[in-house]
């Protein structure tokens, strides 16, 4: 039963372009931690050149003089004897406040998260944008090379798709005709109109019996003495056998 399937399953073919790949490599190389510091690595290794005034330095020392253990025990020696004492190091809000501070600077805190989500990308299989991608690869793939120009899919919000929509609907019959609409169902004779009117004038031009009048409706009445009368009687009487 499953023989057609394994043997089928062998002879699939996934195109290096498809939106799935495309995709993959794309979450790839989000989560890649050597593309995550490669920029880092490259600024290191191109070195440093700073001057002992420059500003950083400055502050770097100013930060280290605060910072400092004797500055740290000078102020807490002072501050001896101030404190009110607290149940428990959790309810003390400096040290709250410090562990506070060193949970939001853990980096393994603050990426928790992102790690926690990061394989859990869900794409809807009927986006528009997938559906757009999809039909464009099936369009410019080799094998469906021969296939009509007009299967293109568009985004329904594109500027020239709401153009063409909207000039469908100027030169749309059911558009063009809608003010006619009321007329369904009221009675009309069609004497009188353009169509039968053009089809009598036709009708009269065409016709023989107006346009050529018969001989033997002409009333006509012959000469007598006209010389071509008179030239018939003298013929006929001289071949006549009388």
């Amino acid at each position: 039963y499953t023989e057609a399937w394994d043997a089928d399953k062998k002879t699939i073919h996934v195109m290096p372009d498809t939106p799935d790949i495309l995709l993959a490599k794309a979450n790839a190389a989000n989560v890649s931690n050597k593309l995550y510091v490669k920029a880092w690595e490259e600024a290191k290794k191109k070195g440093y050149d700073m001057r002992a005034d420059a500003i950083p330095i400055k502050t770097a020392k100013a930060s280290r003089d605060i910072a400092s253990d004797y500055k740290y025990k000078e102020t807490h020696e002072k501050e001896k004897g101030h404190y009110i004492g607290c149940p428990s190091a959790k309810e003390d809000p400096k040290l709250a406040w410090a562990a506070r501070a060193m949970a939001l600077q853990n980096d393994r805190l603050y990426k928790k998260a992102y790690n926690d989500s990061k394989t859990q990308i869900h794409i809807p299989v009927d986006a528009l944008s997938v559906q757009a991608a999809k039909e464009c690869q099936t369009l410019v793939s080799d094998i469906d090379y021969r296939q009509y120009l007009h299967q293109w899919t568009c985004l329904p919000d594109q500027n020239d798709v709401i153009h063409a929509r909207q000039a469908y609907d100027l030169q749309s019959d059911n558009v063009y005709k809608s003010d006619l609409e009321w007329l369904r169902g009221i009675g009309w004779l069609t004497e009188g109109s353009v169509d039968v009117v053009k089809a009598k004038k036709a009708q009269e031009l065409l016709n023989d019996r107006l346009y050529r009048t018969r001989p033997e409706q002409l009333k006509f009445t012959s000469i007598t003495d006209s010389p071509d009368v008179v030239l018939a009687k003298t013929n006929a009487m001289q071949l006549s056998d009388v």
